[in-house]
């Protein structure tokens, strides 16, 4: 079983992809994040969790949910990232995580994808060919690693300096703590009022007033709001217009990777 959460896209693709070599279904954590619902989720077969990075490690509340969730059947779990270039300390926490819950760790995945976040002065949206060539090198990579998790063989998994665990470790909560704001966030005249942005919100952030989205205090900036617009209406304080977004779109590839 696979399982996993996407913001705009790139998690969904990859987790397809992977579901799609290996003969096994996949299923979206969403609507289970939202509703807090943590009851079991069986597989016979070894279970394979698919998330982006935020900030060096999964997002926080994922992590979180990952924790609680009741698996059964197979006692096996794969790990498969998606960054923007960088997973930092992921496999550690995941590899933590699944030994409290008392399962066999089987290793990681990592994907370099398309950037979607914005809102960063500092790591700032690729252009389409940049994009084109990060998912073609991704999906020249998963018939190996599929291979590997269909045999049930460990994946090798990337080791992570103590360095890299002083730095990063306090350094995300404080960053989610004082960066994660939604309330730069704002929607334009744009707005059709359809409310996709309150659905696709893993937080609860979002709630829509006189046809209009809202935003609460509390973010994970995973960009779903802004990447899954479909009026291209939503913007972020004076660093990102409205209309600059990125969402993964099939069209990016050529028809021989599709």
């Amino acid at each position: 079983m696979i399982l996993y959460f996407s913001a705009t896209g790139n998690t969904e693709y990859i987790a397809g992809k992977i579901a799609e070599y290996i003969g096994d279904d996949t299923l979206n954590l969403l609507e289970r994040i939202k509703t807090g619902d943590c009851s079991e989720i069986h597989s016979d077969r070894p279970f394979v969790i698919c998330s982006p990075i935020h900030v060096c490690e999964m997002p926080i509340f994922f992590a979180d949910y990952i924790k609680r969730v009741k698996l059964t059947g197979s006692p096996d779990v794969y790990f498969v990232f998606t960054s923007g270039g960088y997973a930092g300390i992921a496999s550690s926490i995941a590899r933590r995580i699944v030994r409290r819950k008392g399962m066999n760790y089987m290793g990681r995945a990592e994907f370099t994808m398309p950037r979607n976040y914005p809102v960063s002065r500092h790591y700032p949206l690729l252009g389409e060919e940049e994009n084109r060539r990060r998912v073609e090198e991704s999906l020249k990579r998963i018939p190996e690693i599929a291979a590997h998790i269909k045999n049930n063989e460990k994946l090798q998994a990337r080791y992570v300096t103590l360095f890299e665990k002083i730095i990063t470790y306090p350094f995300t909560p404080l960053w989610a703590k004082f960066k994660h704001t939604a309330k730069p966030f704002y929607a334009t005249d744009k707005c059709i009022g359809c409310g996709k942005c309150e659905r696709l919100c893993p937080v609860n952030s979002i709630t829509m007033v006189d046809g209009r989205p809202k935003w609460a205090d509390k973010c994970a900036h995973c960009m779903s709001c802004l990447g899954n617009c479909p009026a291209g209406a939503i913007g972020y304080g004076d660093v990102v217009e409205p209309g600059e977004r990125y969402r993964f779109e099939k069209k990016l590839l050529t028809e021989k990777t599709l």
